[in-house]
């Protein structure tokens, strides 16, 4: 019998090297004769660059290089708008340095490369510019306003971009309807906040006319073929690696970043490594930000409860550019059905610029907004007919059997919306009885006896994962019998190292801890897109579980030969091959892949004993026609479509009506990713992603003033949840495999983060319904709890 390697619990390959301060992060990547990059970041949200003079920055001692606009010239051009769309009218992208007009606080103007980052932050100062402020519009409010100032003065109403789609007979269903609820909800902007920030080193070897770079990314194979393009290199000449990333979240997959460019730019012009490090107040005003977006939703019902038909319109802040296109807001539109039968079904949003921070995915990426506005159509739907909001939800969900459900939308990637599998109402069912719902109603009513205000919220979601357009994959065993994986994509703490050697383990029957797996350097693969979109597992996963495959079936074959038995006679475990019933028969995988390598040198006693035992006299040439030396293979896998995960949060909280804070006793997920690779990494998954939603519920807003100041620049001011905040979180794993890819599996990266600010939501409504209150925006600080239950008490409903 062979032990699947496939849904073990095993420590993580990464840890014992990270634990014990072994990593590589950009920052520890400090090149012989380095240099030292500083950005000037505009002040202004909106301003005209009337002159810049860089003559005394230039003059200070141990500066190297000041640069402006003029000085990229071609190079200056705006960067690539990475994902078109016929919908988005008025696309418009950053230029590494702005050239005559900033459009938000933060957008760089000059790049200054020094000694050492003491020097290039005084270079900045010595900079001298002229500016003329311009109108601002820091809101989606005031850029829809009549006669508005204009972010793009080329862009008519500051509308980037209007999109709709529809499934049935919505605008019919709602004039029909006996009920028909309505509701505007608002989700506000957050901010990645990896715990490494970005970071960019690159030297150029100006002999061999080769450039390589160090990127904290999540897309180093984009990067390298851009690189390539801008500065008119082949590509072979370019390397790209990301090496131990610190977070990315989204953040990190915008590219090109203008650091990304002016680094390399630097090293080029100077010959010299030259190494920028974001610090924290660049990251919370320069980096991407996601989540800011108002809906009005409104939705037809029946007497039981069942939903009929829902329309929203909404509008989304893209911020100063759009340099992702308009994916946040598809997935918004896409996802918001949810996991409920909606046969009619209308969105339609405006993508509006305003003068702020980049807008691109962030951890959730769309998916957060259509959950908040799907489970608190939810909410009121219960509230209006007196049904408690778990029960709204079985009497809509999907049921099993009527998988693949087809939404009837074009989601993010171009495909269908197409649900492939799932278990809804079982999700939901394990969800409550974990968290002891049954008995929830007598413990609220006991504690508010005592003038403790306890809710229950839930929260249900599909998570749309494993998108293409595709990764691929080399697997190799050498001599010494260790495994060696490489594939395209990156690794910032999702354990890759450990669930990709599973993969590889499992079909080639030996040890996980004897497989290593490098990611995200473009000299070990060359080919792939990047981690994001929570697709790594799906899509990587399975070109390592297919080119390892290809291995195994050439290690049987191999054998077979050699051993002069039939190929059904064959196991392959243990790290090695045997006869079925004669275990002396076995022939490691280190030496077949000797045998495999017919050259007439083996280096090593192992090798060397292989090759004199196994190696046989053969007449002609020592590879067949299409045979090809080494125990490996490569493969690629292309998704035809994105594979659906789903799960149910649930969660009891305590509001202090006094102080306005809101408290987690228990936090319960149930959680569908298809085949489980391994237990403890989705679970990490989970928990920080809950986290992350956590913190987006309660905790973290980016601000800005009317005038497009950023008041959130710290973490004084943007604030994280610590382990003081987060509780327990009890995990309940189901699978329902998924059919569309060889592993079974979905993705999970994101899943944890969606459906926290819904069931927050309907927590607190819980908690305070003595008092009539409805949340209908996120985050919720104590000061605006407050407000919610002085407005309750004043509309007359409150308990006092």
């Amino acid at each position: 019998m062979t032990t699947r390697a496939i849904g073990a619990r095993i420590p993580r390959n990464e840890d014992p090297r990270l634990l014990r301060g072994h990593g590589c992060f950009v920052d520890d990547v400090n090149p012989a004769d380095g240099l030292h990059g500083a950005v000037l970041r505009s002040p202004h949200a909106h301003a005209r660059i009337v002159s810049i003079d860089t003559s005394r920055a230039r003059a200070l001692p141990g500066v190297d290089l000041v640069l402006t606009a003029a000085d990229l010239g071609e190079v200056n051009q705006p960067t690539p708008l990475l994902i078109p769309n016929p919908h988005l009218t008025y696309p418009r992208t950053p230029r590494p340095l702005a050239a005559d007009e900033v459009r938000f606080v933060g957008e760089p103007v000059a790049f200054v490369v020094a000694r050492d980052r003491y020097l290039a932050e005084d270079a900045l100062a010595a900079i001298d510019l002229t500016w003329e402020p311009l109108p601002v519009v820091a809101s989606v409010e005031a850029a829809l306003a009549e006669g508005a100032p204009l972010v793009h003065a080329d862009v008519p109403g500051n509308r980037a971009a209007r999109m709709a789609q529809q499934v049935g007979d919505p605008a019919g269903a709602l004039a029909r309807a006996a009920r028909v609820l309505r509701e505007r909800l608002y989700i506000e902007r957050s901010c990645g906040s990896p715990i490494e920030a970005r970071g960019v080193a690159a030297e150029y070897d100006r002999r061999a006319g080769t450039l390589r770079v160090w990127v904290s990314t999540q897309a180093p194979l984009p990067i390298k073929n851009g690189l390539a393009r801008i500065f008119g290199l082949p590509e072979f000449k370019v390397d790209v690696i990301a090496p131990d990333v610190g977070g990315g979240f989204g953040t990190k997959i915008m590219l090109f970043y203008p650091e990304e460019i002016l680094v390399p730019f630097a090293a080029i012009r100077l010959g010299r490594p030259v190494k920028w490090t974001e610090d924290r107040r660049e990251h919370l005003i320069a980096a991407t930000q996601e989540r800011g977006q108002r809906h009005d939703v409104e939705v037809a019902v029946d007497e039981d409860g069942r939903i009929l038909a829902i329309r929203d319109r909404f509008v989304h802040d893209a911020g100063a550019y759009t340099p992702y296109g308009i994916v946040v807001p598809i997935i918004t539109s896409t996802q918001l059905p949810g996991p409920y039968r909606l046969r009619n079904y209308a969105v339609e949003f405006d993508v509006v610029y305003t003068n702020t921070a980049m807008v691109t995915p962030y951890r959730g990426a769309g998916r957060p907004h259509g959950a908040f506005v799907m489970e608190r159509v939810i909410g009121l739907i219960a509230r209006e007919l007196s049904l408690e909001p778990a029960e709204v939800r079985r009497r809509n969900f999907i049921q099993p059997h009527e998988f693949p459900w087809d939404v009837g939308l074009t989601f993010q990637d171009g495909g269908p919306t197409r649900y492939d599998s799932g278990n809804y109402p079982l999700g939901l069912e394990l969800a409550l009885e974990r968290i002891d719902a049954a008995d929830f109603r007598r413990r609220q009513a006991e504690a508010r006896r005592e003038r403790r205000y306890l809710g229950l919220g839930i929260g249900c979601y599909v998570e749309g994962t494993g998108i293409g357009p595709y990764e691929g994959a080399h697997v190799r065993v050498e001599p010494s019998g260790k495994v060696y994986v490489a594939t395209g994509l990156t690794t910032q703490g999702q354990g890759h190292h450990t669930t990709f050697a599973q993969i590889a383990a499992d079909a080639l029957g030996c040890d996980p801890a004897d497989v290593t797996v490098v990611t995200g350097d473009t000299r070990k693969f060359n080919w792939g897109a990047g981690t994001f979109a929570s697709r790594g597992l799906v899509t990587s996963g399975n070109a390592i579980g297919i080119a390892a495959r290809k291995v195994r079936d050439k290690a049987l074959r191999i054998a077979a030969g050699l051993l002069e038995v039939s190929l059904d006679d064959l196991e392959l475990t243990g790290g090695a091959v045997r006869v079925r019933g004669v275990p002396d028969t076995a022939l490691a995988l280190g030496a077949l892949a000797t045998v495999a390598n017919p050259i007439r040198y083996a280096y090593g006693k192992e090798a060397s004993e292989a090759a004199l035992r196994l190696v046989k006299p053969r007449e002609g040439a020592v590879l067949a026609p299409g045979e090809e030396p080494g125990l490996e293979a490569y493969a690629y896998y292309a998704p035809p479509q994105a594979t659906f995960a789903s799960g149910c949060h649930a969660a009891i909280v305590e509001v202090d009506i006094a102080t306005g804070d809101v408290k987690i006793l228990r936090y319960v997920v149930q959680h569908d990713c298809g085949t489980v690779v391994n237990p403890t990494v989705v679970e990490g998954q989970i928990h920080g992603g809950v986290a992350q939603g956590i913190g987006g519920a309660l905790y973290e807003r980016i601000v800005y003033d009317d005038q497009g100041q950023p008041l959130a620049a710290t973490f004084m001011d943007f604030l994280l949840p610590t382990a003081m905040e987060i509780p327990e979180i009890e995990i309940i794993h189901t699978e329902t495999p998924s059919p569309l890819n060889p592993l079974g599996i979905k993705g999970v990266g994101e899943a944890g983060a969606i459906p926290v600010p819904a069931l927050i939501a309907e927590a607190v409504d819980d908690a305070l319904a003595p008092f009539g209150v409805r949340v209908r925006e996120m985050p919720l600080n104590p000061s605006r709890v407050l407000e919610l239950v002085t407005e309750g008490r004043e509309r007359g409903r409150g308990a006092g």
